[in-house]
């Protein structure tokens, strides 16, 4: 079986065996006819693999032309420019988490932006993003942010570019719905959660975002270029979108400190 899925401004055209996978894409993806045009990523998924989840921690492992990362419940098999793999997987979470791993990686190498753990709301036409430490409460803020629409809840798409910071519908979800499923919106703010019992909120210097939002990037190192360009690419976001410490308390008032 086959099928065509947008992830952000990119069309992978994808092959699978197994209904499971099919459910899951219909579920979080959106799909394209199959006459939907070329495709820049070409994605075989395969099932019955490896053991169930014990750890986030992955292995790469670098071939004459291919890359390989590897987790208990999952393995990607890459050309090194991310436009063709096999991904393997052992259940629907493992298949989540490849993909995730996988577009990471293919974004970075193509210099389109980056994914970053966060959630993402979308207010009066511009987006801002919700991150911070685990438990910092990225998911209470999406919920207490309805009826606002939600681009993000767990992976948020950041396309960076000279011009514009624009924020693409996610696929890669959590526990919450996602609304808006055809939107792609400019970045107005980034807020590094603090829960409260009262909201505040600092804008902090540039040198400061840019540590503070360096472990908020999803990404599995294998090489120093590839912290460089996570760098460079955290740079020209941080120079367009303004970042944040919020402090906030479990309501929605602290929306008043951003709209």
């Amino acid at each position: 079986m086959k099928m065509h899925l947008q992830i952000g401004e990119h069309i992978a055209f994808v092959t699978y065996e197994t209904s499971f996978i099919k459910a899951f894409f219909e579920r979080n993806y959106i799909v394209l006819p199959l006459n939907s045009g070329d495709s820049e990523i070409s994605l075989n998924i395969k099932a019955s693999y490896g053991d169930p989840f014990t750890n986030y921690n992955v292995e790469i492992k670098k071939g004459t032309n291919k890359l390989y990362y590897r987790r208990a419940d999952y393995l990607i098999e890459t050309t090194r420019d991310y436009k063709q793999a096999t991904i393997h997987v052992h259940d629907e979470p493992a298949l989540k988490h490849a993909l995730m791993n996988f577009y990471s990686a293919f974004i970075l190498h193509n210099n389109w932006g980056l994914l970053m753990h966060s959630s993402c709301v979308v207010e009066e036409g511009k987006a801002h993003i919700f991150t911070g430490r685990s438990g910092a409460g990225k998911s209470t803020a999406a919920q207490l942010s309805a009826p606002r629409v939600l681009l993000s809840d767990e992976a948020t798409l950041v396309k960076i570019t000279p011009e514009c910071i624009t924020v693409f519908n996610s696929p890669f979800r959590s526990e919450l719905e996602v609304t808006g499923k055809e939107i792609s919106t400019q970045l107005k703010s980034i807020q590094l959660l603090r829960q409260a019992v009262f909201n505040s909120r600092k804008q902090l210097k540039k040198s400061d975002a840019v540590l503070n939002l360096m472990d908020k990037v999803f990404y599995w190192v294998h090489g120093p270029e590839e912290t460089k360009k996570i760098m460079t690419l955290l740079i020209s976001l941080v120079d367009k979108v303004p970042v944040y410490e919020l402090h906030f308390q479990k309501d929605d008032t602290f929306w008043e400190l951003i709209s």
